[in-house]
């Protein structure tokens, strides 16, 4: 790794007031770090799902700060996801090799099911909008075919008849000589009405054109949602007296100016998941914890993640969904369907199921009062005392515990011979197990030691299961951030600019050309410094990484090797491979050499510190734990009710040690401690909860 400090510049737009604004499922969160006035403003609005931009100015104006004074304005979307995940996407054709026309929908050997034997798949674009030209180009980047270019302009004129919006141009190759994929582009920009052209290589600069492809798909198609959104959002603020630039989160954990977010409309795919990955290494770096498993519990479903030492595992091998893979550079967040609003039922075997149907935010779960009639995990925590029905946010009209227990016992217990508390306690239990198992996948499963691994809770609903989940996979200590509910936000706030860019080689180590492999990667940092140039707000350093993805000749997954520097020969490269292998999986096979498939770059560009101290105002915290306490209340632990001290968590001491069970409740989350429990606060307003046996 290597870093370059830049001079400080007059005209550094990013001043004393930086919003971090997160649309989830469920609410939008948003953060105001008031770096002149010394105050953070916090705000949690309902999501609004016909136009986000309408929650957006809402939780600005929920602040009371003026909308006018902000400096800079980050944003977390799930619009590309949710289009992508819905299959609501604009009209898109594809024009591709003689041939080939099927590739994004041939896929991989795979199955939606491993033990299934049927199952469905629905192609990004259908065959009817998917067209073949003459051009053939060798994997050696020899043109084999010249391109036709009458073809190319008769597929042109025909996609737009059928009424496509966007075009995605994917010829075989293209990685290995773009030639034709350019000259296409350009023959299609003379008639295309817009700028929604995607060419694979400039996406996706790596082998396998079923990847490629789809993700090229995937980045027309969202294109003109992204930029619809994006206006609206810039007329809405503009509206409320906000003149400047807004930054956008992407999936790899960096941001980018609205202005230039569109052209590579699916690296923000995941930018929501990956904000809050971001500010827990920002966090755990900071509390001295560099090794963490993140835990973001919402209200439709539970992503994790891993971070070690302070920095989040990045992949550009996500699959968001059965044959959907998107493979540009994303934070690897594994997610399930399991949230605050997952529905519990019983099955016709007559077992207790939670999710992966949710309420949502709209009835929302039965405590919402908002005419939900399902229970959910979140009516579980109520009903066992977990929740406090004064505390829920956004409440249409209130309803009783006794109403909602009475649910769980008329849909739950009597198919299942439990009462109504009992079956909340196997609802709330169930939902445990099953994002155990979620963290399970980026642990164990990926040859880590959760013991070595402090978990980072998050989100609207994940401090409430932490300690559970903590003790039931062995993790030794629990981090709890200042602002739980607002972490994503937070994250928008503390993320740095990035870009990062793929180049496949596919080559035996033993033949690799030592300076073209210098070349790419130097071409790699001239890029990025040159995008992050063309930002609105200048960063204090920039910090370029390189890697290396590789694997033995004869194998087909590959590991990522970092690189020291450019400037690598072949021996070291061998070298570094077997020794991350060994570290993987601790085995040597120094008789089989390795292959280099694809040069990796990352371009970030430091923002300035962000003081944490400050989330929690010092102002309002009381000088004793006993000042703290609202009230004592039963809550039910591992089947039984216990008397469990409550205590309004902004105004603990930071020198308090409080012994489990106890609630900790404050407007964006609610922490619980378990019996044998024992928290701690550190100087930012972290809690530590180290668990009991």
């Amino acid at each position: 790794m290597n870093e370059k400090l830049l001079e400080p510049a007059n005209d550094l737009s990013e001043g004393n007031a930086v919003a971090g604004i997160d649309v989830g499922g469920t609410f939008t969160d948003l953060i105001l770090i008031d770096s002149g006035g010394g105050r953070v403003h916090i705000a949690k609005t309902p999501t609004t799902l016909d136009n986000q931009a309408f929650g957006v100015v809402s939780a600005l104006g929920e602040t009371g700060f003026p909308i006018a004074n902000i400096d800079l304005i980050v944003h977390g979307t799930t619009t590309t996801t949710n289009a992508v995940l819905e299959r609501r996407l604009a009209k898109t054709g594809m024009i591709t090799t003689r041939g080939f026309r099927d590739i994004i929908e041939l896929g991989r050997r795979t199955r939606p099911q491993a033990y299934g034997m049927t199952g469905s798949f629905v192609p990004v674009i259908p065959r009817n909008l998917r067209f073949e030209v003459s051009e053939r180009m060798e994997a050696s980047g020899a043109v084999r075919t010249p391109l036709a270019e009458t073809e190319m302009r008769d597929a042109v004129a025909r996609l737009l008849a059928a009424g496509c919006e966007s075009l995605v141009i994917h010829f075989l190759h293209a990685y290995a000589n773009p030639a034709h994929e350019r000259r296409a582009a350009e023959i299609a920009a003379e008639t295309w009405p817009n700028g929604y052209i995607t060419t694979g290589h400039s996406l996706l600069s790596e082998a396998r054109e079923f990847e490629r492809g789809v993700t090229a798909a995937v980045n027309a198609s969202v294109q003109p949602i992204l930029e619809r959104y994006v206006e609206k959002l810039r007329a809405e603020l503009a509206a409320k007296g906000y003149a400047r630039e807004f930054l956008i989160m992407n999936g790899n954990g960096g941001m980018i100016s609205a202005r230039f977010v569109t052209k590579e409309a699916a690296k923000t795919v995941m930018s929501g998941p990956a904000s809050g990955v971001i500010a827990a290494a920002y966090t755990g770096r900071s509390a001295s914890y560099p090794n963490l498993v993140t835990y973001d519990m919402g209200g439709t479903s539970t992503d994790v993640a891993l971070v070690r030492n302070a920095e989040p595992a990045v992949s550009n091998e996500i699959e968001i969904e059965y044959a959907m893979p998107i493979h540009v550079p994303m934070v690897a967040v594994h997610t399930v369907g399991a949230g605050g609003g997952s529905i519990a039922r019983v099955d016709a075997a007559g077992l207790i199921q939670v999710g992966p149907e949710s309420a949502g935010a709209a009835p929302g779960p039965i405590c919402y009062g908002r005419g939900g009639t399902e229970p959910t995990l979140t009516d579980a925590n109520l009903v066992l005392g977990r929740l406090s029905p004064k505390k829920l946010l956004s409440v249409d009209n209130p309803v009783t515990i006794e109403h909602v227990a009475g649910i769980f016992d008329d849909k739950i217990g009597i198919a299942t011979g439990l009462s109504g508390i009992e079956a909340a306690g196997a609802v709330l239990r169930l939902g445990n197990m099953k994002m155990a198992g979620a963290i399970r996948m980026v642990s164990v499963a990926r040859g880590h030691d959760p013991r070595d691994f402090a978990l980072f809770a998050f989100g609207g609903a994940g401090p409430l299961h932490a300690s559970a989940l903590a003790r039931e996979l062995g993790l030794p200590k629990v981090l709890v951030p200042a602002r739980p509910g607002i972490t994503n936000a937070l994250g928008c706030v503390v993320a740095d600019m990035r870009h990062d860019f793929v180049n496949t080689l596919n080559q035996p180590v033993a033949v690799l050309d030592e300076t073209k492999v210098q070349a790419i990667l130097e071409d790699h940092r001239r890029e990025g410094e040159a995008l992050i140039a063309k930002e609105a707000i200048r960063p204090q350093v920039i910090r370029v990484t390189h890697s290396a993805d590789m694997q033995f000749i004869g194998q087909t997954h590959i590991i990522n090797v970092p690189l020291p520097s450019p400037a690598i020969d072949r021996q070291t490269l061998q070298g570094l491979f077997e020794k991350a292998y060994f570290a993987r999986f601790k085995v040597e096979l120094p008789e089989i050499r390795a292959n280099l498939v694809n040069l990796n770059t990352s371009v970030t560009g430091v923002r300035p510190v962000v003081d944490l101290s400050r989330l929690i105002d010092p102002a309002g915290r009381k000088a004793t734990l006993e000042e703290a306490l609202n009230e004592t209340r039963p809550v039910w632990f591992n089947g039984a009710w216990h008397d469990t001290p409550v205590y309004a968590r902004e105004k603990l001491p930071l020198d308090a040690t409080i012994e489990g069970p106890a609630i900790l409740e404050q407007m964006d989350a609610t922490t619980v401690l378990e019996p044998g429990d024992r928290a701690n606060s550190d100087a930012d307003g972290n809690i530590i909860i180290e668990v009991g046996a």
